[in-house]
Parts: structure tokens; sequence; C-alpha cells
């Protein structure tokens, strides 16, 4: 098994055309040729989690968050980035990132804080907007079903909880072939009138490759007509954040007690007390401040992110209760998530669950 191949399960499971345009994810280090002897997965990638992967025989390291950022002028080993890097250069380890990637699918970094918490009715907080094309094409009607089974199988046509969507009308195509060309309907140099059919699918933006390569293959024409367009259209499954509903409405008091147990949370902050009960929540891990408003705007009664600034508590304004709850603590449950689905997807070699505490803040 080569690293490529595990990319590419990780890259169907959270798409990094998802990701965030300020984020840097994918294989940071390393050959997408080599062999695979064991995966690390980790929140984040540290040396002491480089020296734990080479303890236990794995040269792929899978981490939440990117060890690089920015680019690097020099690799000197004068801070703890550029260890990292040397080290893993040093020691044939790959390491790959997933961070917003992770953060923007529903399986992901929201769906663990609600589990956390046991919320039920869940829906993306933020939906993410410019993720969905849309594929118009004209097709021979003797070979319209064909082509339309193809591209569903593909993955057009999905909107939600249902697939194969299509719509399609009939019509009238005209061509002409120049000497060069070589029709597979009509011939060259005379106009060609053929009935047609119009077919109109959307996809996942990163599906877009592997879309036109099947319209391309399974399309009998020498020279395909299509358009693909971004639609303005938000993608209700994909984006930051989530919103749900506890099983039952608690005081505040009751609430943060909740929160602090259920992350076990060492410090809780959170925004002035509300006199009504809380009942809707909404999530968001990592630092989610951005994301207020949204809160604001979807009844949500209490906001649980990290990283929250001191005037950005005013923005609660009595509307709902804004709770931090770290950084660490809100995305602790990546690593499980990740870990659940490599070990199904990939049995013939061991996936280790990093157990260090990668936590850099400390509490008395």
């Amino acid at each position: 098994m080569k690293v490529k191949e595990i990319i590419n399960a990780l890259e169907e499971f959270a798409p990094l055309a998802n990701a965030e345009d300020f984020d840097n994810v994918g294989l940071l280090i390393g050959d997408i040729n080599t062999e695979v002897t064991g995966i690390l997965v980790t929140l984040d990638t540290l040396e002491k989690t480089i020296d734990n992967a080479i303890a236990q025989h794995c040269n792929l390291v899978v981490s939440f968050h990117p060890i690089l950022f920015s680019g690097l002028k020099k690799i000197t080993g004068k801070n703890y980035v550029e260890r990292v890097v040397l080290k893993a250069i040093k020691n044939d380890v790959a390491i790959y990132a997933i961070h917003t990637a992770l953060d923007n699918v529903p399986h992901g970094v929201s769906k663990g804080m609600c589990d956390a918490l046991g919320l039920t009715n869940r829906k993306v907080l933020i939906p993410k907007k410019g993720k969905i094309k849309k594929l118009t094409t004209y097709i021979p009607e003797d070979i319209y079903k064909k082509v339309r089974t193809a591209l569903f199988k593909a993955g057009a046509g999905t909107i939600g909880n249902y697939e194969s969507c299509s719509f399609s009308t009939y019509g009238e195509g005209t061509f002409l072939g120049k000497p060069e060309s070589n029709p597979t309907k009509g011939e060259r140099g005379k106009l060609q009138v053929e009935k047609e059919l119009q077919l109109n699918v959307t996809f996942e933006a990163h599906l877009e490759k592997a879309i036109l390569n099947t319209l391309f293959e399974s399309h009998s024409y020498e020279e395909v007509a299509y358009e693909v367009t971004t639609l303005d259209n938000s993608n209700q499954h994909i984006g930051m954040g989530m919103l749900g509903e506890l099983p039952e409405a608690l005081d505040t008091p009751s609430f943060l007690k909740f929160v602090a147990h259920s992350f076990q949370a060492k410090g809780v902050r959170h925004s002035a007390e509300l006199e009504k009960p809380i009942k809707k929540v909404a999530v968001l891990g990592g630092s989610g401040s951005f994301a207020i408003e949204a809160a604001i705007h979807s009844g949500a009664d209490a906001f649980i992110t990290a990283d929250l600034k001191y005037h950005q508590f005013y923005q609660a304004e009595n509307k709902l209760i804004l709770v931090d709850i770290g950084h660490y603590e809100s995305e602790q449950f990546t690593k499980n998530i990740l870990t659940d689905f490599l070990t199904k997807k990939f049995t013939n070699f061991a996936v280790v669950l990093e157990d260090e505490n990668t936590n850099p803040i400390k509490y008395l």
C-alpha cells in the first residue's frame, strides 16, 4: 500500500476542495509512492509525534493541524516547526494534514462535538457556497441513457438525500466537420442534423475532473459540447459548524457544567448567563468567532467554540450564551474520527492513535 492510496481514501472522506483558502492541507512532507508501514493519527505534529511514529514503525503521520502554514525560507532547526520538518525528512516519515477539509464535512469536527453533547436534528451552521457546479451537455438520443447512467455513477446528480437527479430536453443539434475531423455521426464537410437531448446535472465541485472524464469516455462524439457553471446555491451538507438540539433543555449553570464535563474542559469561559433555558446549540471547532452572527441568526441559545477574544463576548448581547471551551478541547475528537475511518478502510497494517496530549495550554 502506497502513500498515494491512503491519500486517495482520505480525500474521498474529506475532499481537499472543501478546505478553506487560507489553509495548507494535503501531503506536506513525503513521497506519494512510498510504501506505508503504518499510520500514526494525531491532532498536532510535534517532534515527540515523529519520535512516536518512528518507535511504532509508522512512516505516515495523518495530522489534523498542518505543521506548515506558510513557506520556509530556511530549515535550520531554530524552531519547533523546522525541527519537525528536519526530523521527518531524515527518518522518511511522510506528513499529511487534513484540517479544514475535515471541518467542512458533516462527518468531521462538528460531528465529534455534536456527538459529545448528544445533539439531535443537526444541520450545517454556515453552508458553503461555490461548491456546487452544473454540467450541461448534448447527447445523441441513441446513447443518452448510457451517458446519463455513467455520469450518475461518477457522482453527478446527487442533491442532498437524493441521487440520479437530472433534467433533459429534446432538440436538434447541428455540426459540420472540417477536413481534418473524424465524425462519428454524419460525414465531414456535410452539415449533420442530429436528434439530441440536452442533459443538466449538478455535482460537487471536487468531482469535476472525474465527471468530465466520464463524459468524454461515455460520449460517442469526437468533440463533446458541454458547459460547466458554478452555482450560487449553498451546499447544505458542506460547511463550517453545526446546529442541533439537546435532548432536554437546561438552565445556564447546568448547561455549562454539562459542557465542561462533555469536553473534559479544565476552564470554560462564557458570556452573561441567560434567563431562558438552553435547547438549541451551535458548535464550531477551533477559532470560531467569525460564526457568532451566524449562530445568533440560526436561533441558537448557545454557541460553543474556542479562542474568543475579550470584546467578542459582548457580541452575545443576551441573545445567546457564548462558550469558549478551548481550542484543543473542541477538536480533540478528530483523532478518533480519522482513526476509525482508516482502521475500517485499511486492515493490512497498523493504524495507531497518538495518545500524546499535544495541548499547548496548561491550567493551574
